[in-house]
Order: C-alpha cells, then sequence, then structure tokens
C-alpha cells in the first residue's frame, strides 16, 4: 500500500477519553479531518508492563481498552498503526507460562534463547557481556521450572524488573517465523495498514557484538518479514533507536525509518535561536522518514544524535530543559558513553513544556516539523498542548510518566478550545492539503536566526518563514486558482 503523505496522531489506547470506542468518538467529533495520514495506536493488547509494551500476545485486544471491532471502527476512516515488539513478548504470556511449568519438554522452549544457544556451556562470560549495548545490569533472567525443580536462564535485553517481564525471542527459530506470521495475518485480517517494528535493533544476538544491528544478519531478518508484510500489503516501519548512520543503511535498503534526529535538532533550533544545526541537518537526509517531535518516551539524545552535537552545547542544552521540568533517562554501558562521561539517552517532557508552554515557539516548532521531508507524527498530549505531567512522575516513580497525561472527554474538550491547539490544527490541516508537499523541498538560504523552508509541485508552492528571535511564523502560497495567499500562524 502507499503511505499517505499527511499527518499521523500518535496515542495510546486510552488516553484520549479512556479506550478505543471513546478514542474513535474523539476522533470522530473533534478531528474527523485532521489526521488523514492515520492513526497510530500504542500497544492495545493484553500486556504485563511496559505500558503495552510487554504483550502477552498480539492476537487479542486488552478488554480494558476494547476489541478488534473497534480497531476495525477507527480503521474504517483511518489508516491503521499497530507495533510489534519484535525481540521480545511477555513473561506472563502462554508461550513463556508453559515454558515455565515444562522448561525444555515445553513445546514453546525453542522460542526462547537459553543461554546455551549462545554459550556452549550455558555460562555468560564478561568480556563478551561488556561489548554489549545493555538495556538492563545484565541481559538475562533466571527462572524456576515447576515441574523439574531446574533453573532456566534466557536472554532478556528489556525490563525493570529482576526476574524481566519482557522475554527476547529467538530470530533464529522457525517457531518464532511461525509465530510472527500468525501474528501479521492477524493484523491483515483486522484492517491494520502499518506496523512499527519496535525494538528490531536488538533481534540478533551475537558473541563478539554489541547484539545491537548486527551486520549482515539484521538485514536478513528485515528481508525476510519485508517479504511476509508485503504479501499482506502491509507497510512496516522499523524503530531504530542508534546513530544516525545505521538510520541511513535501513532507509538505502528502502525502508522506511524515524527521523529521531529532529526533535534535539528543532528544540536546539529554538532555544539558541539558531537555524544553523537545522540546515547543516537538512543538507543530507533521506526524504523516507516518519518524522516526530514528542513521543511516549523521550527526546533522543545518545546515540541517536552522536557526532551531530558537541556535548559542552549538549549539557546546556539539557539543564535548560531540566530548568523547565524535563527529568533525563541516561546510557547504562560506559564503553557507550562520550568520553567526557555525557551520558543523556533522552531528554523526557511534554514539548510544549521544554519550549516553556509558549504558543508561538511551539507552533514554529510544528511548523518546521511540518515542513521537514517525511510524513508526520503528532503524539496526542503534543495535540492538545499538554503540558509535564509531574504529578504523575511522583506518583509512579516512572520518568516517562512525564509525557503521559491521560486526558478524559473533560479535559479533551477543554483543551480543543485552547488557541494553541486552534493554530496547531489550522498548521495540521494546510500540512495536510496542499499539494505543494508532493513535490521538490528546498531550504532556502536565510540568516542564521531564521528558518525558510520551501515546496513546489508545478505551478503550485509554498513557503514557511520564522523569525527565531520573535518565533513569529509566517506562511506563503498560491491557491489553486493561482492566487497568492498569507497565514500569519
Amino acid at each position: 500500500m502507499a503511505l499517505k503523505n499527511q499527518v499521523q496522531l500518535i496515542t495510546y489506547p486510552d488516553s484520549l477519553g479512556g479506550n478505543l470506542e471513546r478514542l474513535n468518538q474523539v476522533l470522530l467529533n473533534y478531528f474527523s479531518d485532521v489526521f488523514k495520514g492515520g492513526i497510530h495506536i500504542l500497544p492495545p493488547f493484553p500486556s504485563s508492563g511496559d505500558r503495552g509494551f510487554a504483550p502477552l500476545t498480539y492476537l487479542e485486544i486488552d478488554p480494558q481498552h476494547g476489541t478488534w471491532e473497534d480497531i476495525q471502527k477507527i480503521g474504517e476512516k483511518h489508516d491503521v498503526l499497530v507495533d510489534l515488539m519484535v525481540n521480545h513478548i511477555s513473561k506472563q504470556s502462554p508461550y513463556f507460562q508453559d515454558f515455565l511449568k515444562k522448561g525444555r519438554k515445553s513445546k514453546y522452549a525453542d522460542l526462547f534463547i537459553t543461554l546455551d544457544k549462545l554459550w556452549e556451556d550455558g555460562k555468560p562470560q564478561q568480556e563478551d557481556i561488556d561489548k554489549m549495548f545493555l538495556r538492563r545490569e545484565v541481559p538475562y533472567s533466571t527462572f524456576l521450572v515447576e515441574e523439574t525443580g531446574e533453573e532456566e536462564t534466557v536472554w532478556t535485553t528489556f525490563g525493570k524488573t529482576n526476574p524481566s517481564e519482557q522475554i527476547d525471542l529467538d530470530a533464529k527459530s522457525q517457531q518464532v517465523r511461525d509465530l510472527l506470521k500468525e501474528f501479521f495475518e492477524n493484523f491483515r485480517n483486522n484492517g491494520v495498514k502499518i506496523v512499527r517494528l519496535d525494538a528490531v535493533g536488538y533481534i540478533i544476538k551475537k558473541l563478539g557484538t554489541s547484539c545491537f544491528f548486527v551486520e549482515p544478519e539484521i538485514y536478513q531478518f528485515l528481508d525476510w518479514i519485508k517479504d511476509l508484510a508485503d504479501s499482506l500489503n502491509i507497510e512496516l516501519l522499523p524503530e531504530v533507536h542508534s546513530h544516525y548512520s545505521v538510520q541511513y543503511k535501513l532507509a538505502e535498503r528502502g525502508f522506511w525509518i524515524y527521523d529521531f534526529i529532529l526533535p534535539y535538532t528543532v528544540l536546539d533550533t529554538m532555544i539558541n535561536k539558531s537555524s544553523e544545526k537545522l540546515y547543516e541537518y537538512l543538507q543530507d537526509r533521506p526524504e523516507k522518514q516518519f518524522t516526530m517531535l514528542d513521543c511516549h518516551d523521550g527526546v533522543p539524545v545518545k546515540p541517536d544524535m552522536d557526532d551531530l552535537i558537541d556535548t559542552n552545547e549538549a549539557r546546556k542544552l539539557v539543564d535548560i530543559c531540566l530548568e523547565r521540568g524535563s527529568n533525563l533517562s541516561l546510557v547504562l554501558s560506559d564503553e557507550h558513553k562520550a568520553e567526557d562521561g555525557f551520558d543523556v539517552h533522552q531528554i523526557r517532557c511534554s514539548y510544549y513544556s521544554v519550549l516553556n508552554c509558549d504558543d508561538d515557539a511551539y507552533i514554529a516548532a510544528r511548523a518546521i516539523q511540518f515542513f521537514v521531508p517525511g510524513i508526520p507524527q503528532v503524539y496526542y498530549v503534543g495535540l492538545l498542548a499538554g503540558e509535564n505531567d509531574v504529578e504523575n512522575v511522583e506518583k509512579t516513580g516512572e520518568g516517562r510518566e512525564i509525557n503521559r497525561h491521560n486526558f478524559s472527554l473533560e479535559e479533551i474538550e477543554s483543551s480543543v478550545q485552547k488557541e494553541v491547539v486552534q493554530r496547531l490544527l489550522k498548521l495540521i490541516r494546510f500540512r495536510n492539503e496542499h499539494p505543494a508537499f508532493n513535490g521538490k523541498f528546498t531550504a532556502r538560504d536565510s540568516a542564521k536566526d531564521e528558518v525558510r523552508l520551501s515546496w513546489q509541485k508545478n505551478d503550485m508552492f509554498c513557503e514557511l518563514y520564522i523569525d527565531l528571535n520573535t518565533n513569529k511564523v509566517n506562511i506563503k502560497y498560491n491557491d489553486e486558482s493561482g492566487r497568492l495567499e498569507e497565514i500569519m500562524m
């Protein structure tokens, strides 16, 4: 299928109204002509943790959120995008629960990576682990098998508990491929049009490597899963947080990629009132990207921005973000920190709050996002110009909850009426409708304290101008009759 070059919404199934049925009502009532690019519904499946990212199965929808029929209804008017945590599945899944009961006798045993699949004697070697890009202290967890009383240690890349809630799947196993095929076929049968391959960079485990984006094996897996998706008319979006050159390799192979560089770059542009870094970046980037400013995690810094930022300048920017209420996630492995110790993985915040709740700055940031080539995604908190949810961070102890506020129907009604939200909706509609966005992009010469970006398709054009000193946004364009128009955003 061809993806629509229009704006998408990212939301949890329960964040706009409480469940999928209400989400659909909210879309119909307030945003019926807004998200023409599609709706990315963050994991609506039964899950044992990580706000949906530790799924038990992809064959069901969590009853708290609704049913597959609710997804189908949303899909009647919008292309639906869902996540597949291709690297792992929940400890509570029927597959791993069977393994916990029967151990190696379980019919699902080959789905998982017992340590003897890596080390012949099943004993991890520290020199191998030292080379790995770790997401927890050690990349494995030990469990007791019910029927035998024996211990089994399996690979677990992610998870805050010990043992982990997220159990890695063995990408080499035919059983895993059969399971993924079953999940994809179920997506197709329920009208899902796009699948984001979450954590796909971690699927290859190979000793002597970082166990992250291991080449060429990663491409062999991706080629296989792309053939599967193509056969079902589903688009793929691999999600890889890494050095930008890794993303570009995916783009060269024809995959859509995430623009994880843009959120920090736009933040730098707005806070330092300089378009210099933005222009450097726009000179050489793949156009086949999904663009974003905010998401359910945070603004990517390391490793996404490695070699694109000066760590001293980055520290200053991070300090400003902290002053404005943000919190940080940090890189765990010493080997993957900067030489001077800089270790910020992500800046966690509402994008509206990190721009000091300045309406003009926020609209200017979104205007840059929408004019940069790619399919723009807007996170639901950003859509409603939501602020840092510090109370929820304190209540849960989870730093990412700062940008995961659940909006009641009353809060949505109130937020939609805010002037900044109405301005954003106007901007989204313009991005969706003007034909020039399907043409040629140019980053026009400008002073350091200005941004000039334009699009041209045949006789149709539109041009964005931002004065970074005032954050005022001006868009010039022609309509279908050829008349010149101007919008002050």
